[in-house]
């Protein structure tokens, strides 16, 4: 790829990023109030503070490069921010949700400034390859703050509900964790035809068998609970899935759009597991956590194991961008 090639997907990555900040100070800015727990208001009050300083040094990189945010990802980035405070605020387990999709976001920004940083070496930014690294760190604090709360949100969301109803409880996060499963297994059967190199196809192929037995552990552990899988959940997940494969596929840089989401993805289950685990401990069904907690560490493989390709679906998008 030209210099002058990959100042334009430098451009663009920082474009990217810049919609991905505008999005998270969205979030950050309204999550306070709906966050049921002065703890986990206050993590997301110091984070708005760190966001936007993250926001205003992507815009001052772009100015550096005679480049400008793109209005165009910035107002879907904003839409973006909405939705998901909005899809938080209309469950019953309102901070269970908001953090563990908080805790999901952050995992996209790590990779978005991964990507970055990888695209800002080979571009010969030393700058904004520093500035990747460090806005990345501010997002793994942010994350392992988050992670600290799970306790704290799966409290919050509990706390109207008595000892009584805990077993309607626990069946509610188990129906949630097998729709998330099915959209990962619909995500997964298709990222490997739409993704090179054969090291990513594969590795999603390998985790897709290990999704497979996810979903069956949990579907087991439901029914063992006298519950039944929702349909109109796992109808809207794997629905979800189809329109992400038809997104990923129109972009010109698939490879690492895809890790980055999947990555994500990957955190958004953790964090799900984390609370599912809590929940089940708390109604005594310790089969249950125990599958939780051998789900998850799985999960954190398979995340860890995305996080290990970086470069390959960094190089893949590139070569995949100059041959369109």
């Amino acid at each position: 790829m030209s210099d002058r090639d990959l100042s334009q997907q430098l451009v663009k990555y920082l474009t990217d990023v810049h919609s991905i900040e505008e999005q998270a100070l969205v979030q950050m800015r309204r999550a306070p109030d709906i966050a049921g727990d002065p703890e986990i208001a206050e993590a997301f009050s110091q984070h708005l503070h760190e966001t936007e300083r993250q926001e205003e040094r992507v815009r001052e990189l772009l100015e550096a490069l005679d480049a400008k945010p793109s209005k165009v990802k910035d107002i879907a980035g904003q839409a973006g921010g909405i939705g998901m405070l909005l899809f938080a605020k209309l469950q019953p387990d309102t901070p269970g949700k908001l953090v563990a999709h908080a805790y999901s976001y952050e995992h996209m920004e790590i990779a978005a400034y991964e990507l970055l940083r990888r695209v800002a070496d080979r571009a010969g930014s030393s700058e904004t390859a520093a500035a990747a690294g460090e806005i990345g760190d501010e997002e793994r604090r942010m994350a392992g703050r988050l992670e600290s709360l799970f306790d704290r949100a799966v409290d919050a969301s509990l706390r109207e509900v008595g000892r009584d109803d805990l077993a309607e409880q626990l069946r509610k996060y188990l129906a949630d964790a097998h729709a998330i499963e099915m959209q990962a297994i619909q995500m997964l059967e298709r990222a490997p035809k739409i993704v090179k190199p054969q090291t990513l196809a594969r590795l999603y192929e390998e985790h897709l068998e290990e999704t497979h037995g996810h979903e069956e552990r949990i579907r087991t552990r439901l029914e063992a609970v006298g519950g039944s899988t929702s349909v109109l959940k796992d109808a809207a997940m794997r629905l979800g899935a189809l329109n992400w494969g038809a997104f990923f596929q129109a972009q010109p840089d698939t490879p690492a759009k895809l890790a980055g989401f999947t990555y994500a993805f990957e955190h958004l289950e953790i964090g799900g597991y984390e609370q599912l685990r809590r929940v089940a401990e708390r109604a005594e069904d310790h089969e249950t956590a125990g599958t939780a907690d051998r789900i998850l560490g799985e999960e954190r493989l398979a995340a860890h194991r995305i996080a290990s390709h970086w470069d390959d679906a960094l190089d893949a998008s590139l070569d995949q961008v100059v041959a369109a």
